[in-house]
Protein backbone atom coordinates (compact mmCIF):
# COMPACT_ATOMS: atom_id res chain seq x y z
CA UNK A 1 0.00 0.00 0.00
CA UNK A 2 2.68 2.49 0.96
CA UNK A 3 5.25 1.24 -1.53
CA UNK A 4 4.85 2.33 -5.14
CA UNK A 5 5.43 -0.03 -7.99
CA UNK A 6 8.87 -0.06 -9.62
CA UNK A 7 8.70 -0.02 -13.41
CA UNK A 8 11.54 -0.71 -15.81
CA UNK A 9 13.23 2.28 -17.43
CA UNK A 10 12.68 3.10 -21.06
CA UNK A 11 14.81 1.26 -23.61
CA UNK A 12 18.25 2.29 -24.87
CA UNK A 13 16.72 4.17 -27.81
CA UNK A 14 16.78 7.34 -25.67
CA UNK A 15 20.52 7.18 -24.83
CA UNK A 16 21.86 8.85 -27.99
CA UNK A 17 19.46 11.74 -27.49
CA UNK A 18 21.06 12.54 -24.14
CA UNK A 19 24.50 12.87 -25.82
CA UNK A 20 23.21 15.20 -28.54
CA UNK A 21 23.64 18.46 -26.53
CA UNK A 22 27.22 17.50 -25.63
CA UNK A 23 28.01 16.81 -29.28
CA UNK A 24 26.54 20.16 -30.33
CA UNK A 25 28.57 21.99 -27.65
CA UNK A 26 31.77 20.26 -28.78
CA UNK A 27 31.14 21.22 -32.43
CA UNK A 28 30.51 24.84 -31.41
CA UNK A 29 33.71 24.92 -29.35
CA UNK A 30 35.63 23.46 -32.28
CA UNK A 31 34.47 26.08 -34.77
CA UNK A 32 34.44 29.07 -32.42
CA UNK A 33 37.52 28.50 -30.22
CA UNK A 34 39.84 25.66 -31.18
CA UNK A 35 39.95 26.02 -34.98
CA UNK A 36 40.67 29.81 -35.07
CA UNK A 37 43.36 29.40 -32.39
CA UNK A 38 45.05 26.63 -34.39
CA UNK A 39 44.93 28.78 -37.53
CA UNK A 40 46.50 31.74 -35.71
CA UNK A 41 49.25 29.54 -34.25
CA UNK A 42 50.01 28.14 -37.70
CA UNK A 43 50.32 31.67 -39.14
CA UNK A 44 52.62 32.67 -36.25
CA UNK A 45 54.90 29.67 -36.84
CA UNK A 46 55.06 30.46 -40.57
CA UNK A 47 55.93 34.11 -39.86
CA UNK A 48 58.71 33.14 -37.45
CA UNK A 49 60.11 30.60 -39.90
CA UNK A 50 60.21 33.25 -42.65
CA UNK A 51 62.13 35.85 -40.60
CA UNK A 52 65.16 37.21 -42.40
CA UNK A 53 67.78 39.88 -41.96
CA UNK A 54 66.38 43.40 -42.41
CA UNK A 55 62.81 42.66 -41.26
CA UNK A 56 61.29 45.05 -38.74
CA UNK A 57 59.53 43.28 -35.88
CA UNK A 58 57.85 43.84 -32.53
CA UNK A 59 58.27 41.39 -29.66
CA UNK A 60 55.75 40.34 -27.03
CA UNK A 61 57.61 42.57 -24.55
CA UNK A 62 57.02 45.62 -26.74
CA UNK A 63 60.54 45.92 -28.13
CA UNK A 64 60.67 47.17 -31.71
CA UNK A 65 63.75 46.56 -33.79
CA UNK A 66 65.33 45.47 -37.04
CA UNK A 67 66.48 41.87 -37.44
CA UNK A 68 70.27 41.68 -37.84
CA UNK A 69 70.87 37.97 -37.26
CA UNK A 70 68.66 34.87 -37.36
CA UNK A 71 69.76 31.58 -35.78
CA UNK A 72 67.90 28.44 -34.75
CA UNK A 73 66.45 29.72 -31.49
CA UNK A 74 67.40 33.38 -31.30
CA UNK A 75 67.08 36.58 -33.30
CA UNK A 76 69.40 39.57 -33.08
CA UNK A 77 67.48 42.86 -32.99
CA UNK A 78 68.98 46.28 -33.54
CA UNK A 79 66.96 48.52 -31.24
CA UNK A 80 69.17 51.60 -31.64
CA UNK A 81 72.17 52.39 -33.82
CA UNK A 82 74.96 49.97 -32.86
CA UNK A 83 72.80 48.39 -30.11
CA UNK A 84 71.90 44.77 -30.78
CA UNK A 85 70.00 42.52 -28.38
CA UNK A 86 69.30 38.81 -28.70
CA UNK A 87 65.76 37.59 -28.12
CA UNK A 88 64.19 34.18 -28.48
CA UNK A 89 62.45 33.58 -31.79
CA UNK A 90 59.10 32.72 -30.26
CA UNK A 91 58.90 36.17 -28.62
CA UNK A 92 58.61 37.84 -32.02
CA UNK A 93 54.95 38.75 -32.23
CA UNK A 94 54.47 40.98 -35.26
CA UNK A 95 56.24 41.57 -38.54
CA UNK A 96 56.05 45.31 -39.17
CA UNK A 97 55.95 47.04 -42.58
CA UNK A 98 59.26 48.43 -43.85
CA UNK A 99 59.97 51.95 -42.57
CA UNK A 100 57.93 51.62 -39.38
CA UNK A 101 60.93 52.18 -37.12
CA UNK A 102 61.85 55.45 -38.87
CA UNK A 103 58.33 56.78 -38.38
CA UNK A 104 58.42 56.20 -34.60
Amino acid sequence: MFISNAYAATGPAQDWVSFLPMIVIFVLFWFMLIRPQMKQAKEQRAMIAALQKGDEVATTGGIVGKVTKVSDGFVGLEVAPETVINVQKHTVQTLLPKGTIKSL
